[in-house]
């Protein structure tokens, strides 16, 4: 469904077993708090790991259907999406881009393919948004989202195609 390349150089290809160092690498460049634990490195490595573990296990028992993707830009892994395509809805569970890859309109242009997929199954779109995270609000913000749901910890955000 999310499989084109775009004009931007950008593909996206089913996650593999082989992706499993650079999805961790990239959760933990994505999780910089982790990095403020006052301990040796070996155990903030051990906490990072056992985080991303800890997600990893979390979308497969609440989204046993969920795909993974690693993004490409010109064949090199850059980030990855999560994704749930649910009878009523698609989730976006996770998506994160290596640094160097941040602020450049990825995400953008990603987020864009799954609306456009939203739109050709005639179905919303939906996330959660850590409340610290509020870069990432403002992003799905942008594109037509809309809060449905706010705790102080976080929100559901929702864009339903035709609409925006």
């Amino acid at each position: 469904m999310l499989h084109s390349a775009s004009s931007s150089g950008l593909s996206m290809r089913p996650s593999r077993v082989s992706d499993g160092p650079f999805l961790q690498g990239l959760y933990q460049s994505a999780r910089p708090e982790l990095q403020w634990i006052d301990a040796d490195p070996e155990l903030i490595e051990q906490v990072v790991a056992q985080q991303f573990l800890v997600q990893e296990q979390g979308i497969g028992e609440h989204f046993p259907n969920a795909l993974h993707y690693v993004v490409e830009k010109l064949d090199t892994p850059i980030g990855v999406l999560s994704a749930d395509f649910g009878a009523h809805e698609i989730r976006v569970l996770y998506l994160a881009f290596i640094p160097a890859a941040r602020g450049q309109g990825f995400g953008r242009t990603v987020l864009q393919g799954v609306q456009q997929a939203a739109r050709q199954l005639g179905c919303p779109v939906a996330t959660v948004v850590w409340a610290s995270n509020p870069q990432a609000r403002q992003h799905y913000l942008a594109l037509g989202f809309r809060v449905e749901e706010s705790t102080p910890a976080a929100e559901r955000l929702v864009w339903y195609p035709g609409l925006s």
